[in-house]
């Protein structure tokens, strides 16, 4: 695992390519004073371009690149060197996003290149079965998200969230899983993290809210109630 020690429950938020530039910072800096207020861990994508700007401005993120290649220091014109990641500060990666598939062999070959370099990955399956054969490949974070699901505001079943994760867990025990596809609100936040699942996040249930900033606020406050409800033994 890379330098960061990934304490459950923590959040993701994803603008994908919805945001960049000011737009993008603005949300970058509301999640980094959540991150401080809640003291939670939160991995934030951002486009290459602004991922410098998220490294030195927020402090409390996990800066979290949208994908990364196996690609070794060389010829490589046009793709994503993962040194090159890790020495400008880049945290984590996404990675088999349903937007952005990878080919078995190259999505092992880049999981071993991010521990090389001590960067996270965070893998994207759309199955249970896709779920339980990726793990073991044993990713920091395993995303469980029906791809029928991504950006519909409605999150995946009580029996998804618990079939996915259990999938996870027993082909790789220490792999955090992450449910998020559909999620949309605080309750669905605090149904996510109840469910078992290690994490839980958004990108359109955030940027496409009418107010994101108070949508952010409402899902940390349901993330912070899992966490003592969790404790609690609820």
């Amino acid at each position: 695992m890379g330098n960061v020690v990934l304490q459950r429950p923590f959040f993701v938020v994803n603008p994908k390519s919805y945001l960049y530039g000011q737009e993008l910072y603005k949300l970058a800096k509301k999640v980094d004073e959540l991150c401080e207020r809640y003291k939670f861990q939160s991995l934030f994508t951002a486009q290459l371009i602004d991922l410098p700007w998220v490294i030195h401005n927020c402090p409390h993120l996990i800066p979290c690149a949208q994908t990364m290649e196996s690609l070794k220091p060389g010829r490589g014109m046009g793709h994503v060197l993962p040194e090159a990641l890790a020495a400008a500060g880049v945290q984590a990666t996404f990675l088999n996003h349903a937007e952005n598939p990878m080919t078995i062999n190259e999505l092992a070959l880049t999981i071993m290149r991010a521990k090389e370099v001590g960067i996270l990955t965070c893998v994207c399956a759309d199955s249970v079965e896709e779920a339980r054969a990726i793990a073991q490949f044993k990713p920091d974070i395993m995303t469980c998200e029906l791809t029928s699901l991504i950006g519909t505001g409605h999150i995946a079943s009580e029996d998804y969230i618990r079939e996915s994760t259990k999938a996870v867990k027993e082909a790789s025990p220490d792999t955090m899983v992450l449910q998020a596809a559909g999620i949309s609100s605080g309750q669905d936040v605090y149904d996510a993290i109840m469910y078992g699942g290690d994490a839980t996040g958004g990108t359109s249930g955030i940027v496409a809210a009418a107010d994101p900033f108070a949508t952010l606020d409402e899902m940390f406050e349901a993330l912070d109630r899992a966490r003592r409800d969790i404790k609690k033994g609820i």
